[in-house]
């Protein structure tokens, strides 16, 4: 439990984003045409696959568990930052922070396994697409849509609460624009959900590398030039949002906590959080 001078805290300050307050009306606007940006590509994107009777397969169908994952992150960070360049309120709840917390670390495992799932999906309609209409019937697609968010929720309720229980040096102001980011930071560099996000990230992205080492082999394979483009480029979306996630979240994660790594994790977690759900779109549309 988090305690000041013998007391519970019930409210934490949030330092934000830039101590420049003539700069809040600017990252104000800025922020809010991105969040707007996120909004409508990622709900475009989930609309016109709903839509479009034509994007009824695997592929698009988990691309719109994706989009509304990146959607949910987007949603879960910019209120409180607009809110803090808007009125300059810069506190948030305890309850407030934890849900924070809570909906952050569950996004993350969830888009861990989201990735897992896609390459499979890949992976299957490449090497075997004979057997494509069986292995991922609607049944299997919606199974393997269902355990990211079972897990990433749940496993995520575990890290949060575990991240709530520690002592962060009796003060009840955290340097960052999100307190999730810089909670689940310090537990990540000291505590289990190392052991977790680790085990995690590890999972996923050996699932990820194998898939696609028998895909590139199944490619080559392909005796036509076309076929082999085609093959391709239907994995380069894919491989692009893998690159983009994982490489942030490596900047983040693998280093050691120094005040100076506080201040590079805010720039870093600014593209994660906002930057990376608006290139998503742009990616897959593309």
């Amino acid at each position: 439990m988090l305690i000041k001078n013998g007391s519970k805290i019930t409210v934490l300050v949030l330092l934000g984003l830039s101590d420049h307050p003539d700069l809040h009306p600017l990252l104000f606007v800025l922020f809010l045409v991105v969040y707007l940006i996120t909004l409508l590509g990622n709900l475009g994107i989930m609309m016109l696959i709903r839509l479009d009777p034509h994007l009824h397969t695997p592929m698009y169908f988990f691309l719109t568990n994706l989009a509304f994952v990146d959607l949910c992150y987007a949603s879960n960070a910019t209120p409180q930052m607009l809110m803090a360049f808007l009125l300059e309120k810069r506190t948030i709840s305890y309850a407030g922070c934890f849900i924070q917390c809570y909906v952050f670390i569950a996004l993350l495992f969830t888009k861990i396994y989201m990735l897992a799932v896609m390459v499979y999906d890949l992976y299957v309609a490449i090497c075997k697409p004979l057997h494509y209409s069986v292995k991922m019937s609607r049944r299997v697609c919606i199974c393997l849509a269902t355990f990211p968010y079972v897990y990433g929720f749940s496993d995520g309720l575990f890290q949060a609460i575990l991240t709530f229980c520690l002592t962060f040096c009796r003060s009840d102001v955290i340097n960052h624009f999100y307190c999730a980011v810089f909670l689940a930071l310090k537990h990540v560099k000291e505590h289990a959900t190392f052991v977790s996000a680790g085990f995690s990230l590890s999972n996923s992205l050996t699932t990820i590398l194998l898939s696609y080492a028998f895909i590139i082999a199944a490619i080559l394979r392909i005796k036509s030039a076309e076929g082999r483009h085609m093959a391709f480029s239907t994995c380069g979306s894919h491989m692009m949002a893998v690159t983009l996630f994982y490489g942030t979240i490596f900047c983040i994660y693998v280093r050691l906590p120094t005040n100076k790594t506080v201040e590079e994790s805010k720039i870093i977690a600014v593209f994660y959080m906002f930057v990376r759900p608006v290139l998503n779109p742009l990616i897959y549309s593309l």
